[in-house]
């Protein structure tokens, strides 16, 4: 464990942007600098699977064919690819991150695997750039931590969800010790529950099914 915690630590350090400590002006809690595009390979370990079980956080949001879906934030497209499969040919994925970057690597790997389904948008700090009443489910892999201005992207976030919409946010328990992540890298539920009910978000439920994340399931109010 202490390996792998040194390995992130190193990953992160290795391709954040630099940025000076910032706190969330309700919670307090520090923001998390954003991993760069020198992080891209280790969202692609090998190990993720069995570290993260991504698989499973996939089955816990019950996708269904025909579904529209926002991977915000969605780096190499990890997360964005298995969904695209799961929402089928009939559902839409919109795969969007803050950094050209990651969006040119998004780009090759649509390409690559012959994914149709898949449309990539840069977005902004404070702002998705998502179309207004088109999302069913909005989900956030170990990203909103990462947000420099979580209150306004949220409020812009509101508007691209049909009605009943989801909003699902991966993050490392801050809760458990034995997470072996640094801890800016980390959310509480009550952290979560404290930050999105300012925007007007509902915590809907938290399903605790992984090693190491929480996935917490919040809807408009």
């Amino acid at each position: 464990m202490r390996v792998i915690a040194v390995s992130v630590a190193l990953v992160l350090v290795a391709g954040v942007l630099v940025e000076a400590q910032r706190r969330h002006p309700v919670s307090g809690r520090v923001f998390a600098p954003v991993m760069g595009v020198g992080g891209a390979g280790w969202l692609e370990r090998p190990e993720r699977e069995d570290e993260e079980a991504p698989s499973k956080a996939l089955d816990a949001l019950e996708l269904k064919p025909g579904m529209v879906v926002a991977d915000i934030g969605a780096g190499s497209g990890y997360y964005s690819s298995r969904i695209a499969k799961r929402v089928g040919p009939a559902g839409k994925v919109y795969a969007t991150d803050i950094q050209p970057g990651m969006i040119e690597i998004l780009d090759r790997r649509i390409r690559n695997e012959g994914l149709t389904n898949i449309t990539t948008v840069l977005g902004g700090m404070d702002d998705p750039r998502l179309p207004p009443g088109a999302i069913d489910l909005a989900i956030m892999v170990d990203v909103y931590h990462e947000l420099q201005q979580p209150q306004l992207f949220l409020q812009r976030l509101k508007a691209a969800f049909k009605p009943n919409g989801r909003l699902v946010l991966l993050e490392f328990r801050k809760e458990d010790p034995k997470v072996p992540i640094l801890e800016v890298h980390k959310m509480s539920v009550a952290e979560v529950k404290q930050e999105m009910e300012a925007e007007g978000f509902a915590l809907d439920k938290v399903i605790d099914v992984l090693p190491w994340q929480h996935i917490i399931v919040l809807r408009v109010k």
